[in-house]
Parts: structure tokens; C-alpha cells; sequence
């Protein structure tokens, strides 16, 4: 395999992942923040995840298992890694009890103390929560980034930027309970770059743990798998947030703008 190739995949999952600074730096460097802005980026990522995953991303997963299993059966192994990959993100999520949940903490604005009406203890153990909540969560989200730029570069750039919005409102969610807490921006800002730092770790790990079996079927299950992870992500995380931060017809159009965005670069760059 291509060292370039490793290295590429890698530098597209760091970026990914390290994305949840931009969040830390919005929530901590600006009073307030467009919520119709982020919900349109939002309903964005979700338009290209949605729309990559199930015409892209499904099918090459499909032909890749259909060729060594036959048509019938590659199409039952994509069926059920594409809903196996929904079931190994949604246990993640049903793991993180709904208040440590970053996706469940509600329209952030820096501005206002009274939004977080707890102790300091209590906005410290949140934040905290949400770093290793994030974390766990991300680890396969780089591992998918990965695989998908290392089997297709322009694939996995769109991945990665989808991603790279998404992971904008958790490094909020980390940031601001960190920073009202220790009424450091600093710490505030370490814990939630950290925390999408798991990203490029969970690709490295897996490469290693995957690469001596890596094939054309090894692939397919992949991106069977890949194509569940970002189709739930967009339904439970990207969608609702997205609502929550704006007006639906916001998130809709993002939504929109997003399928149409990767539908062009799909074709213009095939």
C-alpha cells in the first residue's frame, strides 16, 4: 500500500477531527454566534453525508462484497453491515447518559451565564463528560474518514469536511461548561481540541488492527459500515441540532444545499 496514500488518509482524519477547536474558538472569542449560520452548516453536513453514503458509498460497498460473494449475497452483506454500522453508532450513543450527552446540550450562547443554572463542579464534570463522550463517539467516525480517503481521496475529502461541521457544535458543547467552570479559556479550549483528537487515534489503531487483512471484501464491509455510521450520525445528531440552532426550513435548505453540492462534485470530479 502507498505510504502517500496512509499519510493523505491520516492528514484528512486530523483535520477532521481537530475541528472541534474551530467550535472552542467560536464559543470562546465571540459573544454570540449565528444560529441560523450553524444551523444551515449543520443541515449542510448532513445533505453530504446523507447523500454520499446512499449514492456512493452504498454501492461501491455493494459491487466491492457482490464481487467476491456473488450478486445476491453481496447485496445481503452490504444490507446488513449498512444496518450493523447504524447499530454500533446508536449502542456509542446510548452510552452516554442524555445529560453528559453533547448532542443533547441546548442552543449554547457564551454570553449568557444564567443559561447554565449549576455549580461549578457541576458545568466541570459536564464538560468533562462531553470531551470523553465526544471521544468515544469519534473513534470510529475516524476510523470511516480514513478508510474512505484511503480507498478514494475525493471521497474522503467530502467526508471529512461533512464530518469537520458536525464536530463544530460538540467542540461548543465542550468548551463553554469548561471555560464557565475554571473561567479558563485556555483549559477550555485544550479539553475540546483534545477531544476530537480521537478521530486520527481511532484511524491509526484501526489501520494497524485491519491492514493485514485489508482486501476488496475487507473494503466493502467497511464501507457498508461507514454508510450505517454517517446516515445515523446525520438522522440523530445533525438534523435535530440543526433545528435546534435554527428554523426548520434553514435546516432543510442546508440539507438541500449539501445533496446538491456533493451531487455536482460527484459528477464534475468523477
Amino acid at each position: 500500500m502507498d505510504s502517500s496514500n496512509v499519510v493523505f488518509a491520516l492528514v484528512v482524519t486530523l483535520f477532521a477531527g481537530l475541528s472541534t477547536g474551530i467550535g472552542s474558538l467560536m464559543a470562546l472569542t465571540s459573544k454570540k454566534f449565528s444560529p441560523k449560520f450553524l444551523s444551515a452548516a449543520l443541515g449542510l453536513s448532513a445533505g453530504v453525508m446523507i447523500y454520499v453514503s446512499m449514492i456512493e458509498i452504498f454501492p461501491k460497498a455493494r459491487e466491492s462484497l457482490s464481487v467476491i460473494w456473488g450478486v445476491k449475497n453481496g447485496y445481503w452483506f452490504t444490507v446488513l453491515a449498512f444496518f450493523l454500522g447504524m447499530g454500533i453508532i446508536a449502542l456509542i450513543d446510548n452510552m452516554v447518559p442524555s445529560y453528559e450527552n453533547p448532542h443533547e446540550l441546548k442552543n449554547v450562547d457564551c454570553s449568557q451565564r444564567k443559561s447554565f443554572a449549576m455549580d461549578d463542579k457541576k458545568l466541570l464534570r459536564m464538560g468533562v463528560f462531553s470531551a470523553l463522550a465526544i471521544a468515544i463517539h469519534n473513534f470510529p467516525e475516524g476510523l470511516a474518514t480514513f478508510m474512505a480517503a484511503l480507498k478514494d481521496p475525493t471521497l474522503g475529502v467530502s467526508i471529512a469536511v461533512a464530518i469537520a461541521i458536525h464536530n463544530i457544535p460538540e467542540g461548543i458543547a465542550v468548551s463553554v461548561p469548561i471555560y464557565y467552570a475554571t473561567k479558563s479559556r485556555r483549559k477550555a479550549f485544550v479539553y475540546s481540541f483534545l477531544s476530537g483528537f480521537s478521530e486520527p487515534v481511532g484511524a491509526v489503531l484501526g489501520f494497524f488492527l485491519l491492514r493485514s487483512i485489508i482486501s476488496e471484501s475487507a473494503f466493502g464491509f467497511i464501507f457498508a459500515l461507514v454508510s450505517g455510521i454517517m446516515v445515523y450520525i446525520s438522522l440523530d445528531e445533525l438534523l435535530p441540532t440543526a433545528e435546534e440552532y435554527g428554523e426548520h426550513h434553514v435546516a432543510i435548505t442546508g440539507l438541500i444545499a449539501g445533496m446538491v453540492i456533493m451531487a455536482l462534485s460527484l459528477v464534475l470530479f468523477s
